[in-house]
């Protein structure tokens, strides 16, 4: 995407930083030929966490609305999908190349055999899926500041460097470290708390500016969304960035300290509590450190990790250190609006581990809604090509693998 940015659910915190998706990341995934040793006690891929096969894809609840738009979006997805290199272990080159010819013409109006007979579930490590939520939001804007429009949409500062840790030391492949160089020395980049204050002020990096610091907040929380300028027209602006800094998902912090009650635990709830506390509402969104810089997007969009345009009720995003970006996973969750079949086309900072999901529900008041209170649990399938199901010994059923 510029990545959406990290989930609109609130409690638990998707947190961002994805970021931060505060943000959502973009990492290349590092080629993975077996599952690197775990030092830490927890799975470091889906290799690792263990690969076991699933049911038959046909005796799976697939919607027959859902697989149409799934294999549109994978469609779209296959290029990136056979180009990138799989972290998860699952996947190596080659794997797709089948499935996705396959794709390209295969009849819409049968999508769901399409699935069923190209493809193998397994199960990551238990299988047990938790699920939250984002959306892309719209909120009041303006190309120049004027009265009422007075909080700066910064793009992403030419002095701000990136790197990635695995140059230098091959095990955090992938780990990416963000500053500015300063006297020879790398240094943090100003946390949101300094930016705010003023810190880019007079650079001219504004690209627009926000009328509402909270629902700017949240926006850079789903790292991309709409402005809807004074004319009536509407400005797109999608993740350019992030300063480094930590992301902290404020929700479970104000859960934790006891400042939201039964029933608030929502982006909803939040919002209202930072509005009716102006003064600790501003203090408490600067414990998240975590900024997001934006460029504006001209054309489809949002655009998510894999590259490509995210779409509402398909797009999921995931670890891709235990899901192969591009690939199909079918939910079966607590939560009936997020049951069914996704494609892994984002990613997220908060978004980590197995069966960790964050599903994307588009724009509008309607997905602001169900987004902001999305909490779901239950099942998750992961789709393979038949080829890795062999190699991985599932394919018919095989025994639990385990690197």
């Amino acid at each position: 995407m510029a990545m959406l940015s990290a989930c609109a659910s609130i409690v638990p915190t998707p947190g961002a930083e994805h970021a931060p998706p505060s943000v959502r990341d973009r990492p290349v995934p590092p080629p993975v030929a077996q599952a690197p040793p775990a030092t830490t006690g927890k799975p470091v891929n889906a290799l690792a966490s263990g690969v076991q096969a699933g049911p038959p894809i046909e005796t799976l609840a697939i919607p027959a609305g859902s697989a149409g738009a799934a294999l549109t979006a994978f469609r779209l997805s296959c290029p990136a999908l056979q180009k990138r290199s799989d972290a998860s272990g699952l996947t190596q080159s080659g794997d797709w190349t089948t499935v996705c010819a396959s794709a390209a013409n295969w009849p819409d109006g049968d999508a769901t055999r399409f699935f069923a007979t190209q493809l193998v579930a397994v199960k990551i490590g238990t299988g047990q899926a938790f699920a939250t939520g984002y959306y892309e939001p719209e909120i009041s804007g303006s190309r120049a500041q004027q009265p009422g429009y007075d909080t700066p949409v910064y793009r992403r500062p030419p002095d701000l460097v990136e790197g990635d840790l695995g140059d230098f030391y091959t095990d955090l492949k992938g780990r990416k470290i963000r500053g500015r160089v300063q006297d020879g020395k790398l240094l943090p980049y100003p946390d949101r708390g300094a930016i705010e204050d003023g810190a880019l002020k007079s650079k001219n990096l504004e690209i627009a500016w926000a009328a509402d610091p909270i629902e700017f907040f949240f926006l850079q929380v789903q790292g991309s969304g709409r402005l809807k300028l004074p004319d009536g027209s509407v400005m797109r602006i999608g993740y350019d960035g992030q300063n480094g800094g930590q992301y902290v998902g404020i929700g479970a912090l104000m859960r934790d300290r006891g400042l939201l009650g039964p029933g608030e635990l929502s982006m909803q709830g939040v919002m209202a509590w930072l509005r009716a506390h102006p003064a600790e509402g501003d203090a408490i969104m600067r414990e998240n450190k975590s900024f997001v810089f934006f460029r504006e997007l001209k054309g489809a969009g949002p655009i998510g990790a894999l590259g490509v345009a995210v779409a509402g009720r398909v797009t999921v995003a995931a670890d891709p250190a235990f899901v192969p970006l591009g690939a199909p996973v079918v939910l079966s969750l607590d939560r009936a609006e997020a049951s069914g079949l996704w494609i892994a086309q984002d990613t997220g900072g908060a978004i980590k581990g197995p069966n960790r999901f964050d599903t994307f529900w588009g724009a509008g008041d309607d997905a602001r809604r169900i987004a902001g209170g999305m909490s779901g649990r239950g099942q998750a399938w992961l789709l393979l090509p038949k080829s890795a199901a062999a190699r991985l010994g599932t394919a018919d059923g095989g025994s639990s693998i385990r690197s």
